[in-house]
């Protein structure tokens, strides 16, 4: 049946020739309701580009989402976190449309999802139907909206990837309406001496300039002085007319003399190029602000593929005595703009701040792995970890290691390895490799390998690390029912379950002696079973919930309650 997926996923492939790009008017909304809008496509996040439109539900879980077109479901996957509760469904026209965060699925998909949780007895699970098994029609309910995931409020997650090659493509190009008349905004511009004697209004570090709103609406920068190779970076974001989210900006162009030197759109990309955002952006500067830049060039290490436009990188070369005029136009889906105008001037100036290279021992070439030993553990980075040449601020501790600091981004994991030798083999079981918070330097937890004398962790995250060792079993309370109780016109059971370190790893549940499925939101420690799934014909009913952490300690809650 897979084959007949892949048949089918081509055949649509090919008919999508015959269709428009972004084809309007073919696919309905997914939710019956105005689309105001918490998030847009290619947004700025943590490590990523935002795949979809984030639709606002009313601060309401519950509502019906409904098919966009005729299709076939091929993938639906819960998980506690990521997307939480989603669907995926493959359209004849070659596109699949993707809901997440929801609540539960309609009675046909949720019986057989269930069914699938019961076989495997297990919350998570993911499964790819066979082509037909899941049919739907467009206007047909395949869900309810809801808050599963890492979702932060309740909202659907909206997307339309190609079926083929599984890009994402903005939602927004396919006629769906949203109320927008408001211009995009920019509230910070920035100067980059890019070159090694370049410099920007007499500085070779990059520099704040001001700018100021005009009668006609555009905005001007004050006068830069500049020589060398140099290039703008902006803050801005966008909003729609019914929200006051700062979503992300549709389209940037930058001009020089009337010449496009740079302009990208988010129109779609490839989730195996979306990590290089780190690359986009002045990740040094959000690692110490928490503040984004839209860099206008392209770094050496940017793949990002959402250039329409390039010449020279985006990169301006300035020459002492001319003069230039830079143009930055912002665009969102709708047309409406928003223009800063840059006044540049070639001229050698004497230097008033020198660039700062802050030098350590620890170097590290981008295209070579290297390891350090900081005794407490060894650290291994493997070839293109970071995205440039860097040097790192490791530090040793009695018991702690440090590995740099936020103001870098790793793109790919790099190993921590403590030896593990000197502690007894019996007091080893409960430790794990923890990761302190930098305010409160509270352990959390990492990830653990163990192996012998080796305890070893694989990670992004940059910090300080250590061995902590967890003891205290999570804690199981029950949230809507007593032991003993009836329980005859209760719908479901509700207990919340918490750990105090290393985290909830595992957790099963009993009824009368046979597993049930129970629901577990992370977000909130709330685990929960719903009397309609499954339940003994007995009057007495025994439960039995266990739960595991991440270091092996265990909770076995037990209780009776009773029902007619």
């Amino acid at each position: 049946m897979r084959l007949s997926i892949t048949i089918f996923l081509l055949l649509s492939f090919l008919f999508s020739f015959s269709q428009e790009k972004f084809p309007n008017n073919t696919f309905r909304s997914p939710l019956d309701i105005p689309l105001i809008l918490s998030g847009t496509f290619g947004e700025l996040r943590s490590n990523h580009f935002h795949a979809g439109i984030d639709i606002k539900t009313q601060q309401r879980q519950g509502l019906p989402v409904y098919a966009i077109a005729d299709g076939t479901v091929t993938r639906i996957k819960i998980s506690h976190w990521g997307y939480g509760k989603a669907i995926y469904v493959a359209h004849p026209t070659g596109h699949t449309s993707v809901y997440a965060h929801l609540q539960k699925f309609n009675p046909k998909i949720e019986a057989y999802i269930k069914k699938l949780q019961y076989k495997k007895q297990s919350y998570e699970v993911e499964v790819f139907p066979d082509f037909g098994e899941l049919t739907v029609s467009k206007d047909q309910i395949i869900a309810y909206t809801g808050n599963s995931g890492s979702s932060g409020g309740p909202h659907l997650h909206f997307e339309i990837r190609s079926s083929i090659s599984e890009k994402p493509t903005n939602p927004l190009l396919y006629g769906y309406e949203v109320r927008d008349a408001t211009d995009p905004t920019i509230t910070g511009l920035f100067g980059y001496p890019l070159s090694k004697n370049a410099q920007v209004n007499q500085s070779q570090e990059k520099t704040s300039i001001n700018f100021t709103k005009q009668a006609n609406g555009t905005f001007l920068a004050d006068k830069v002085t500049a020589l060398g190779t140099i290039g703008f970076g902006f803050v801005g974001f966008d909003r729609q007319d019914l929200a006051a989210n700062r979503n992300g900006i549709y389209s940037v162009k930058q001009t020089v003399n009337g010449k496009v030197y740079s302009e990208f759109k988010f129109e779609s990309f490839s989730f195996a190029e979306t990590r290089y955002i780190n690359t986009f952006i002045d990740y040094e500067h959000f690692g110490k602000y928490r503040q984004r830049i839209h860099k206008c060039f392209k770094d050496d290490s940017n793949r990002l593929s959402i250039y329409k436009k390039l010449y020279l990188d985006g990169k301006l070369t300035i020459t002492e005595g001319m003069s230039y005029s830079v143009e930055i136009l912002l665009e969102d889906v709708e047309g409406n703009t928003t223009k800063l105008i840059i006044p540049v001037e070639g001229a050698a100036k004497p230097i008033r701040k020198l660039k700062e290279v802050n030098k350590t021992s620890y170097f590290v070439a981008a295209s070579k792995p290297k390891s350090f030993d900081l005794g407490a553990a060894k650290v291994y980075f493997p070839e293109n970890t970071f995205y440039n040449d860097i040097y790192l601020h490791l530090e040793k501790g009695e018991d702690t290691i440090k590995v740099h600091d936020r103001t870098a981004a790793a793109h790919r994991n790099f190993t921590i390895n403590f030896d593990v030798s000197s502690i007894p083999s019996n007091k080893r079981s409960k430790l794990f490799i923890a990761r302190l918070d930098e305010d409160d330097k509270e352990p959390n937890y990492t990830r653990t390998y163990k192996k012998g004398n080796s305890f070893t962790a694989r990670t992004r995250n940059f910090g300080l690390y250590t061995l902590a060792k967890d003891e205290t079993a999570p804690i199981v309370k029950p949230r809507n029912f007593k032991k003993g109780q009836w329980l005859t016109n209760y719908r479901y059971l509700s207990l919340h379950i918490s750990d105090d370190l290393s985290g909830i790893k595992t957790y099963d549940a009993y009824l009368n002696g046979e597993w049930i499925l129970m629901e577990y939101d992370p977000k909130t420690d709330i685990i929960t079973y719903n009397f309609d799934d499954k339940i003994a014909e007995k009057t007495q009913c025994d439960l039995k919930l266990v739960v595991t952490d991440n270091v092996g300690n265990t909770t076995t809650f037990e209780s009776t309650f009773y029902r007619k």
